[in-house]
C-alpha cells in the first residue's frame, strides 16, 4: 500500500503582504475620468481652435461665432439637471457611456456642416450630450474614494479641463493646416467614440468590479462619507427640489458661477485678446497660450493635495475644503491688473496667476461631494454645475457685447475681477460649515 504524502506550500511574507494591501483599482478609474475630461474639453474647444478658417469658409461674422460659442453653454446648462438625474438613476457607467458616444458623434458631425444653422444644431447637441459628464465624474469619485483622498481625486479629473487644450492645440492646428478644419472634428470625435468603448468595458462601481480586493473595498467604505452604499432608491422629486432651499447649495452656485467666468474667458476669448488687444504674433501666441493653462493645472493639483493633507492632519473638512475656494476667487481678481501694464510678458504672468487661482477655486467639486445627500450626488453636482455653466453662456456674450461697443477689453476684464470678489464673499460669508445635507 502506497503512502501518499501531501505537500503544502507555505506562502512567503511577500504573499501575505500582497494579500493585506488594498488593490489600486480606484486609480485606474481616476485615469479614465481624467482622459474623459480631457476629451470633453478638447471637443468643446475645437471650434475656437479652427474658428479663423471655419468662419472664413462658411462666411460667418464675429457675432455669429459668439452665438455658436454661447449655444454650447446654453444647451449644456439646460441639460445639466436632467444629466444629473440620469446619472443617479442609471449610474456612472451607463450615463457616461451615453454621454461620450453622443457628444463625440455631435463633434464629428461639425466636420460635415455647410452652414451656420447646421453648425448651430451640432453645437447645441454637443452641449446637451456633454451634460452627464461632470455629474458622472462626481459620482464616480464619491463611490471610489474615501474623504481623505477625494480632494486629490477631484483635482486630477478637473485638471483634464486645463491640460487638454494647451497640449493638443498645436497638434490640432497642424492637422487643420494639412487636412483642413473639418479633419479636426473628425479626429476628436473619432477618439471619443473609441474611448467610450473602453470606458464601458472597464468601469464598474466598486462592489461590482472584479479587480477590487476586500482590503480596497474596506478602505473605501471606511472613509466614504458621501457615497451611497445602499441600493439605489426611487427618485423623489419633492426631496430633490428641497435642495434648492439650502444655503450651502446657493453659496456654491454663486461661487462656481463667478469662478467659472475666468475659465470661460480662457477657453473662448483668450487668444483673441492676445492677438487683437496685445498685438501678439501667432508664434508668440502659440508659445504663451500654454502658460496660464499650466498655471491652472498647478493650482488644481496644489489645492487638492493640500486640502487632503490638512484633513489628514486633523483640520476640519469645512476649513480644508473652503480655504481653496476663498483664496482662489480672491486671487483670481488680480486679472484686473492686466489693464494697467504694457509689457506682454508681464500680462502673461498676471494671467497665469489669475488662471492658477481659478484652478485653486475649482475645488468646489470636493465641497459638493461633502454636502451632497448620498442618494442625490449626481443631482447636487448638476445643480451647482448648472450655475457654473451659465457663465458659459453669459461670458462669451458679455465680452463680445462690451468689446463690440467699446473697442477694447478693459471693462470686460474689470467685470470678471468683480465677479471673482463676489465669489469670495459667497464662499467666506454665505457657505458656512460643510455638513452633509439630510433630506
Amino acid at each position: 500500500m502506497k503512502v501518499v504524502e501531501e505537500q503544502f506550500t507555505v506562502p512567503d511574507d511577500a504573499s501575505y503582504a500582497a494579500a493585506a494591501r488594498p488593490s489600486k483599482v480606484r486609480y485606474v478609474v481616476l485615469s479614465l475620468l481624467l482622459v474623459a475630461t480631457i476629451l470633453n474639453y478638447v471637443d468643446r474647444s475645437a471650434l475656437g481652435i479652427v474658428a479663423p478658417s471655419l468662419s472664413k469658409d462658411l462666411t460667418l461674422d464675429k457675432m455669429q461665432m459668439g452665438e455658436l460659442f454661447a449655444a454650447f453653454g446654453l444647451a449644456y446648462s439646460i441639460a445639466l439637471v436632467p444629466g444629473g438625474i440620469l446619472t443617479d438613476v442609471v449610474g456612472s457607467r451607463v450615463a457616461y457611456a451615453i454621454s461620450l458616444v453622443g457628444w463625440s458623434i455631435a463633434t464629428f458631425t461639425q466636420g460635415l456642416v455647410s452652414s451656420y444653422h447646421m453648425l448651430l444644431g451640432s453645437r447645441l447637441a454637443m452641449g446637451a450630450l456633454e451634460a452627464p459628464a461632470f455629474p458622472s465624474n462626481a459620482r464616480s469619485v464619491t463611490l471610489w474614494f474615501p474623504s481623505q483622498e477625494r480632494g486629490f481625486a477631484t483635482s486630477v479629473y478637473v485638471m483634464g479641463q486645463y491640460i487638454g487644450t494647451p497640449i493638443f492645440t498645436g497638434l490640432l492646428l497642424w492637422i487643420s493646416t494639412l487636412y483642413g478644419w473639418r479633419s479636426v472634428f473628425f479626429v476628436t470625435g473619432g477618439f471619443g467614440i473609441l474611448f467610450s468603448v473602453l470606458w464601458f468595458r472597464v468601469y464598474r462601481d466598486p462592489s461590482k468590479h472584479r479587480k477590487v480586493n476586500e482590503r480596497e473595498l474596506q478602505y473605501i467604505n471606511e472613509g466614504r462619507s458621501a457615497a451611497n452604499q445602499k441600493p439605489r432608491e426611487k427618485f423623489n422629486w419633492r426631496l430633490a427640489l428641497k435642495l434648492l432651499g439650502y444655503r450651502q447649495i446657493l453659496a456654491i452656485c454663486i461661487g462656481k458661477f463667478c469662478n467659472n467666468t475666468l475659465l470661460v474667458f480662457f477657453t473662448t476669448w483668450f487668444m483673441t485678446y492676445l492677438i487683437e488687444a496685445r498685438h501678439m504674433s501667432m508664434i508668440k501666441v502659440g508659445i504663451f497660450q500654454a502658460l496660464p493653462f499650466l498655471g491652472a493645472t498647478c493650482g488644481i493639483l496644489l489645492a487638492g493635495s493640500l486640502s487632503d493633507f490638512f484633513i489628514r492632519r486633523g483640520v476640519s473638512i469645512s476649513t480644508a475644503r473652503k480655504a481653496p475656494l476663498v483664496i482662489g476667487t480672491l486671487l483670481g481678481s488680480t486679472i484686473i491688473f492686466v489693464n494697467f501694464v504694457e509689457s506682454n510678458e508681464l500680462v502673461i504672468a498676471i494671467l497665469t496667476i489669475a488662471f492658477f487661482a481659478q484652478g485653486v477655486g475649482s475645488m468646489s467639486w470636493a465641497a459638493v461631494s461633502e454636502i451632497a445627500p448620498r442618494q442625490y450626488v449626481g443631482l447636487t453636482s448638476s445643480i451647482t454645475s448648472l450655475a457654473a455653466n451659465i457663465a458659459g453662456v453669459t461670458t462669451p456674450l458679455m465680452i463680445g457685447y462690451i468689446t463690440h461697443h467699446t473697442g477694447h477689453f478693459y471693462w470686460a476684464l474689470n467685470l470678471m475681477g468683480v465677479f471673482c470678489l463676489i465669489g469670495t464673499l459667497s464662499y467666506s460669508l454665505l457657505l458656512g460649515k460643510l455638513t452633509r445635507i439630510e433630506l
